[in-house]
């Protein structure tokens, strides 16, 4: 009998195998861990980020250049359908004070929970520790190591879903690049950066710098981030993370709800007697991790003020490493595939998720890309595997 093969159990893997057993089809999920998607469960550990309610326009902008081609299958399955989605599985969300939207509960495990009673219903099998270890294109055989021995499945259609390269521990650690041929560099993607502090800087690690204007490469971000004994992190990097990664300075303005010219006004009052340290604390309003931040990088400080608040630079000395990284850019381009996710060079397979050349910040964009395109490949997927049925069956009549 016939089956479709998804490798992978995240979120894109779980999503085209849901489509595939909504079709009607045998599927196998095939996952190297001892349990599925351990990415997802990981991220829901702080509240399960599941979409971002904003216009589309404005969502679809996030993906930079990958913005029209993953255009339908986003305007498929958004940040609507996400909800509506989430919901089904009787999970009911909310949106937050930015747009984030989240599950009431705050956890991803209710959500996996259901939605791998549906996948049961539609008669989905998942195997674990089934490692992928290559495949003969030629015959779309698939090799694994499992449980009991190295085993080989050949199946009508398949969806690779195996993640980018980022935390490897969870299940995504790029292996899978060395068998598809033409698959572009990883690189890290939301991700921290590395600051060689001084031991002035030591008391801080932990602290955040609130209500800052992030800005690199011209993109400019109000958010926050971390201090930390290895550098800066946290969702204000992650968000100017690539401009960072390509080569763009880091710098803070760490008053945005003053202009200069307001800031140095609000400096001078407090006397120029006072020390600078005092000034800045006094007039400026900095928090004791900002002021830190302030004589750690800027000093000697020159007389106007004003400007080394509104620009601070940061000097960094480079991205964290990939494994670490929330997620990853590179893996599978847009021409080495059709409009369906189907392999050009491997008529039958099918890819989604982070395998795909693509990347966007953090905030609900990651997850609902992984699930449109995860969705989108196992759509066609079904698709294909119907008509190659019914082909044989008009062949032997």
């Amino acid at each position: 009998m016939s089956f479709a093969l998804v490798i992978g159990a995240g979120p894109a893997g779980l999503m085209a195998a849901e489509e595939l057993g909504r079709a009607g089809h045998q599927v196998v999920v095939a996952e190297a861990k001892p349990s599925v998607a351990r990415k997802f469960l990981m991220a829901g550990k702080s509240g399960l980020n599941i979409t971002k309610d904003e216009p589309f326009e404005a969502f679809l902008t996030h993906f930079e250049e990958a913005a029209e081609w993953l255009r339908p299958m986003l305007q498929a399955f958004g940040p609507e359908e996400v909800k509506t989605w989430a919901d089904g599985l009787g999970q009911t969300v909310f949106t937050g004070s930015s747009g984030r939207v989240f599950p009431e509960v705050m956890k991803a495990s209710p959500l996996l929970r259901a939605w791998l009673t549906r996948l049961a219903e539609y008669g989905v099998e998942v195997r674990t520790r089934w490692r992928w270890t290559g495949w003969d294109q030629a015959t779309r055989c698939f090799h694994f190591e499992t449980p009991v021995g190295a085993q080989t499945l050949q199946p009508a259609v398949t969806v690779l879903a195996c993640g980018g390269a980022s935390w490897a521990r969870l299940g995504s650690d790029g292996a899978w690049a060395d068998w598809v041929p033409g698959t572009r560099p990883f690189q890290p993607a939301n991700m921290g950066f590395e600051v060689s502090w001084s031991p002035h800087m030591q008391p801080y690690f932990g602290q955040p710098l609130k209500n800052i204007l992030l800005k690199a490469g011209g993109q400019e971000v109000h958010a926050e981030c971390v201090l930390s004994a290895r550098g800066i992190e946290g969702g204000g990097i992650y968000a100017v993370s690539r401009r960072l990664r390509d080569g763009a300075g880091l710098y803070l303005d760490l008053a945005p709800d003053l202009s200069e010219a307001a800031l140095r006004s609000k400096l001078a009052a407090v006397g120029k007697k006072q020390s600078a340290k005092n000034r800045l604390r006094k007039g400026a309003r900095l928090d004791a991790a900002k002021l830190a931040l302030v004589m750690e990088v800027a000093r000697p400080l020159p007389a106007d003020l004003a400007p080394v608040v509104k620009n601070l630079p940061v000097p960094l000395s480079g991205p964290r490493p990939i494994d670490e990284a929330i997620s990853t850019a590179g893996g599978i381009p847009r021409d080495a595939l059709d409009d369906g996710l189907m392999l050009r060079d491997a008529p039958g397979v099918f890819a989604a998720g982070e395998m795909l050349d693509w990347e966007a910040p953090t905030g609900g964009y990651l997850l609902t890309a992984c699930l449109a395109t995860g969705r989108h490949a196992g759509i066609a997927a079904a698709a294909a595997m119907t008509a190659a049925s019914k082909g044989k069956t008009s062949a032997t009549q």
